[in-house]
């Protein structure tokens, strides 16, 4: 089985069981995006390519760690020989970190707004990323609202001023934007951002996110790419909230015929949305060949991301990563 058939299919199931010797410095723990407040996940590398599994003791799903980071997954019949990755934070080879780690807005698939309302300090922040500065490639910030948005905006720049003082990394972003965070980013020096249009239609996104503006974050990424450049400014498209593949198709077209790179992630059941199914690992496959044509028709690669999802490829099926 191809890379991209076997991620799809543990994509189409999200967890897995842990066995073997201690593995405790191969589980992340994360405060925002699919598994938020979880048991933590782990990172099942094989040739250079990764998938990002939530850690479920009743998951069909066995990887049994043999020591020094050696694992063999077991699925399906099927048994494949690899290995579990070190994270840095989060996810390997990133400092990857949540600002605030509640939400006042309640978004029915997010785990966020369950989580309490806190906030890291800029002075926890920084000796976070001094930790791991020596093993990771960029730092990646995103974060909830716990105040306002513009309250939330000026927290993060300065976040961002303190860090770019101290590290010469690349800095990728992703926060709910005012209307001029784009430029205010920029201004800093950061090197990518990513803001979620979340939904592949208007009537599914007031449906989920009926607290914020759609249009607000469409007027953010249009602004976004003459600054950043093309293969730097992405967008979430979460994928199995009650879309067609064709509402899937037009939205990721849309953000690519902008210069927008598409982030194309399956839905990982929870808040409200806890009930409903995983894509299936036909569907995952069946957009990632739109997905992939429309991106290279586009002049857009995310080989070229240096931050962020598209760098890290862990939830998602990523053109160009996930090929072969």
């Amino acid at each position: 089985m191809r890379w991209k058939e076997l991620k799809a299919d543990l994509l189409s199931v999200g967890t897995a069981r842990l066995a073997g010797e201690p593995a405790g410095k191969y589980v992340s723990r994360s405060a925002a995006g699919p598994g938020a407040g979880g048991p933590g996940s782990v990172f099942f590398s094989l040739e250079g390519k990764r998938v990002r599994l939530s850690l479920d003791s009743e998951s069909p799903v066995l990887i049994t760690h043999t020591g020094e980071g050696r694992a063999v997954l077991e699925y399906r019949g099927r048994e494949v020989r690899g290995r579990l990755e070190e994270v840095a934070l989060h996810c390997p080879r990133q400092a990857y970190l949540t600002v605030s780690s509640g939400c006042i807005f309640s978004c029915r698939y997010c785990g966020v707004p369950g989580n309490p309302m806190e906030r890291k300090s800029v002075r926890e922040i920084v000796e976070l990323v001094r930790q791991v500065a020596d093993r990771v490639d960029a730092i990646s910030l995103t974060s909830g609202v716990i105040g306002s948005v513009e309250e939330e905006e000026r927290y993060v720049l300065e976040v961002v001023r303190q860090l770019r003082q101290q590290f010469s990394l690349p800095i990728g972003v992703s926060i709910y934007p005012t209307e001029r965070t784009p430029e205010r980013l920029h201004s800093l020096g950061v090197t990518e951002v990513k803001f979620n249009v979340e939904t592949a239609t208007d009537n599914l996104f007031e449906e989920m996110c009926p607290e914020l503006s759609r249009d607000a974050i469409w007027d953010a990424l249009s602004r976004s790419v003459p600054l950043f450049g093309k293969n730097h400014v992405f967008s979430n498209i979460i994928i199995g909230l009650g879309e067609t593949d064709g509402e899937a198709v037009s939205c990721i077209r849309r953000l690519a015929g902008m210069g927008v790179i598409p982030v194309v992630r399956p839905l990982t059941p929870a808040a409200a949305c806890r009930n409903l199914p995983r894509p299936s690992q036909e569907r995952l496959l069946a957009l990632f060949r739109v997905h992939s044509d429309t991106l290279r028709d586009a002049g857009l690669d995310p080989r070229e991301a240096v931050s962020m999802c598209a760098a890290c490829t862990g939830c998602d099926l990523v053109p160009g990563r996930d090929d072969s």
